[in-house]
């Protein structure tokens, strides 16, 4: 598929350089066309689809799929570059707040980005270190990273897990993107327990020890909102 990158820092070259291996078609996008089109060069290096470079709405327009990788800083000036070629079309949202002590659950980016631009935004990718997605694949003890995904929109949330599976994780149901104040509020918690040098893997249980469980379509409706995956 055509991947539109909004943004050609680390986010936008470690994804991207990622789905072109696969064989997507990738344009990448930034302030400096120059500079972007050299980073875009790079990303190619003689693997996979040879990455393309353009301006914000240009990337937008090329995409069938767009990602959002810009600093929360230039957010809004970013979005509103693009006019309305976002309108309608699968949008993922991988950015995280700047600053956790001004991070409001109650005004969530992808909420955001979803009202200025009119696509179908889904969350995913913003739980871990850009390092991680250069890896091929991410595996840890034998075990693909998990990505979950909050979304509304069954096409767009269908294409990012495609894109999830290209780059050998396994793409989770994170619930409708309401919830995505949760996946931003835990990358927050998340990133300040590893900056501290806690193994914040560690603070959670692995399955076995989490609880019963029913499958989701026999839970009671107040966990299935909540996202509880336990039996009362």
């Amino acid at each position: 598929m055509r991947i539109g990158i909004l943004g050609a820092g680390g986010m936008a070259d470690a994804l991207g350089t990622q789905w072109a291996g696969a064989g997507h078609e990738v344009m990448i996008s930034g302030r400096d066309l120059r500079r972007t089109a050299a980073q875009a060069e790079r990303m190619t290096a003689g693997r996979g689809e040879p990455v393309r470079a353009g301006k914000w709405a240009e990337a937008a327009e090329f995409g069938e799929v767009v990602t959002v990788a810009v600093r929360e800083a230039g957010l809004v000036d970013v979005l509103g570059a693009c006019g309305a070629a976002l309108r309608g079309k699968p949008v993922i949202d991988v950015t995280n707040a700047a600053d956790l002590t001004k991070y409001d659950p109650t005004r969530p980016l992808a909420g955001l980005i979803r009202d200025l631009t009119g696509g179908h935004v889904v969350k995913a990718f913003n739980l871990c270190h850009v390092d991680v997605w250069r890896m091929t694949p991410p595996v840890f003890d034998g075990r693909p990273l998990a990505v979950p995904l909050c979304g509304d929109d069954p096409a767009a949330l269908a294409a990012v897990r495609t894109l999830v599976a290209d780059l050998g994780c396994t793409p989770l149901d994170g619930g409708g993107l309401d919830r995505a104040m949760l996946l931003e509020a835990t990358a927050l918690f998340m990133i300040g327990l590893w900056f501290g040098g806690a193994d914040a893997q560690a603070i959670l249980p692995p399955l076995a020890s989490s609880g019963a469980h029913l499958p989701a379509e026999d839970r009671p409706d107040e966990d299935r909102v909540a996202g509880d995956p336990r039996t009362p």
